[in-house]
């Protein structure tokens, strides 16, 4: 399956990952807008966005060019919709890395959660439905993720499912060193 021709449907019984929709912008207002939640996000290499949006016109500016960057093949993003409120709670954004550093061949998970779901156990929940999937949707040799040391639930459950912090930089398009980075093999 080219997961750039057809984004799959993933699912527990707890949350439903699906590609973003413009209906969204809505929900992830709430993700974005939250101050305890966007200093967890991963904004390395993202061209100085941090993130933070505070207007739904922001919001939506936002999922236009996820959809943009699905069609050019940069990466993909689903929304993180909890089933118990069938309420977008978050977003994931995996790709495929080709660099050459040691993310080479990486699938980069990048996983935004409005902050009362910032918890190891919904985070843990949430791997266990992308992660195996994503190596064979992707094609890559490992998967990291980045968790920064104030994200202690999130580092919990990185650890949790095997993921182990690395040494490694993450090396940006203008030769910037990122860390605070967990890799699983």
């Amino acid at each position: 399956m080219n997961v750039y021709e057809k984004c799959p449907v993933l699912e527990n019984e707890n949350f439903l990952l699906r590609f973003v929709e413009e209906n969204d912008a809505q929900d992830l207002l709430s993700v974005y807008s939250d101050e305890k939640a966007v200093p967890l996000f991963n904004s390395d290499n993202c061209n100085g966005d941090d993130f933070h949006y505070t207007t739904l016109e922001q919001m939506k500016k936002a999922v236009d060019f996820w959809f943009y960057s699905y069609r050019e093949k940069f990466f993909v993003r689903w929304s993180v919709i909890d089933k118990k409120t069938d309420t977008a709670v978050g977003t994931i954004e995996l790709f495929n890395r080709q660099s050459d550093d040691f993310f080479n061949n990486c699938g980069l998970l990048r996983l935004d959660l409005r902050s009362d779901y910032e918890k190891a156990d919904i985070i843990s929940d949430i791997l266990g439905i992308i992660i195996p999937p994503a190596y064979e949707l992707f094609g890559c040799e490992m998967i990291a993720s980045k968790a920064i040391p104030a994200a202690k639930e999130r580092i919990a459950a990185l650890e949790r499912y095997g993921f182990s912090l690395t040494d490694e930089n993450l090396i940006g398009h203008g030769g910037q060193a990122y860390g605070n980075y967990f890799v699983l093999k």
